[in-house]
């Protein structure tokens, strides 16, 4: 009978995940941990700061540590992103399981950490190497918590640390931050569309519990199978894109960032430009399933908007209103530049 630590566990992942494990006759209890008080009937609940808590009280004794907290959120920036917060709390979430002598370990991380770069392979495997973006400070974070992970990992005989990485998450009519981000991303035009993947809670939920009931070591790819292509996206988003070239693009983004207009932090354009969709085998391989395909877990995190109820042809006669003020904007400005350049 297992002791199960779940940090993050107020968490919707959390709450999830740590539902699922106390339906499980081979776990005796589920440690709680989160800042927040976690809703979970059954569970012993320790509200703790992972980055500044002694933590010998909640992890004692633990056989299995499932480590699900972020700082990462609503707020993608502020004194926790920039101090590594995210990186601090999981050293100390090491620490800790190494002082309860737990031998099975699972660690939240992220598809991104393979970055997106135009020579990917479509699908990743989890052979492929860590290149995040380095403008994209949660995908460098991930990163150096995966290299934390790994030599701790090297360094404990007998004991499992399973790195997973999955595709954006998705919950019922809401999107996870890195979904909405993307989005955002997504809808600031550009010459190119990519493949993309979405992940629904559930099925997360469920391959963090795979995850740790088979033992696995190593990275752990989570993701549906397959991905949805360019023109399957397109053909599920409420409104036609437009197209601008790169250099204009990554303007746009940085003032709407700039601007508070979208939440494009730096470095996420690329990652709505190029491929990093990835394969499911490793995990599958322990039986693992989805239950919902990318298809539905996109229409699933997307609230109906107005514009949605608005004609096919109504739409595209907006788009190109949009993309006429945008000409029209463009050629304003080049008219008052060169004015601009005479008169000096």
């Amino acid at each position: 009978m297992a002791r199960v630590v779940v940090t993050g566990a107020a968490s919707p992942l959390g709450r999830r995940v740590a539902t699922r494990l106390l339906a499980r006759e081979d776990v005796d209890v589920v440690v709680a941990v989160d800042l927040l008080p976690a809703d979970v009937a059954g569970v012993e609940a320790h509200q703790q700061d992972l980055a500044t808590a002694d933590l010998s009280s909640s992890f004692g004794d633990a056989d299995s540590v499932i480590h699900l907290a972020s700082v990462f959120g609503p707020a993608i920036e502020g004194p926790e992103i920039d101090d590594a917060i995210e990186v601090e709390m999981a050293r100390r979430v090491l620490d800790a399981a190494d002082k309860s002598g737990a031998t099975r370990l699972v660690l939240r991380s992220d598809a991104t950490v393979y970055g997106p770069w135009a020579n990917n392979s479509v699908p990743l495997t989890e052979d492929a190497p860590l290149r995040p973006h380095p403008d994209l400070v949660f995908a460098v974070q991930k990163g150096e918590i995966e290299r934390l992970a790994a030599d701790w990992a090297a360094d404990h005989d007998g004991v499992t640390v399973a790195r997973l990485r999955p595709a954006p998450a998705v919950g019922d009519g809401e999107l996870g931050w890195l979904a909405r981000t993307l989005d955002a991303a997504a809808n600031v035009p550009t010459g190119d569309d990519v493949a993309a993947q979405y992940l629904h809670l559930d099925d997360l939920a469920s391959a963090v519990v795979a995850a740790w009931a088979a033992g696995l070591d190593g990275p752990v790819n989570v993701a549906p199978d397959g991905w949805l292509t360019p023109s399957e996206r397109r053909a599920l988003d409420p409104v036609p894109r437009l197209r601008l070239p790169e250099p204009v693009a990554l303007k746009v983004a940085s003032w709407r960032w700039r601007l508070r207009l979208a939440p494009t932090p730096p470095g996420i354009l690329a990652y709505a430009r190029h491929p990093w969709v990835v394969a499911n085998d490793r995990l599958a391989a322990t039986g693992w399933t989805a239950s919902q395909s990318n298809e539905e877990a996109y229409v699933a995190g997307h609230d109906p908007s107005a514009i949605e109820s608005i004609s096919p042809r109504r739409r595209q006669e907006l788009a190109l209103g949009v993309l006429g003020g945008a000409v029209a904007a463009g050629v304003a400005g080049g008219i008052a530049l060169v004015r601009r350049r005479r008169h000096t």
